[in-house]
């Protein structure tokens, strides 16, 4: 997880703005097939949004946790959509110069 400054916060909820959320959190709450969606998003787009039906009120702690256990970053809670950031592995992978 790396830190973001404000102004790279700002870009990324720019680039963020017109993407439709990946990962839904539903009555299931956040499961290992949460987590696995939400890594294998990341390691797809780098940046996502993880929209929030249920769970609203624990949004934050449970956003905390899949950014934990993904080793993402997150960017903002607006409403109730997380986006998250995560780095691509290869340099020529990335789409986001930070």
């Amino acid at each position: 997880m790396i830190e973001l400054t404000s102004k790279q916060r700002k870009y990324l909820e720019k680039a963020a703005h017109d993407l439709q959320p990946v990962v839904i959190v539903g009555g299931a709450g956040v499961t290992e097939g949460v987590f696995g969606m939400v890594t294998a998003s990341l390691a797809a787009h780098e940046l996502i949004k993880v929209k929030f039906n249920e769970y609203k009120d624990e949004k934050v702690e449970l956003t905390n946790e899949i950014c934990a256990t993904c080793d993402a970053t997150l960017v903002r809670i607006i409403g109730n959509i997380a986006i998250l950031y995560k780095e691509a592995e290869k340099e020529e992978d990335r789409r986001f110069k930070l």
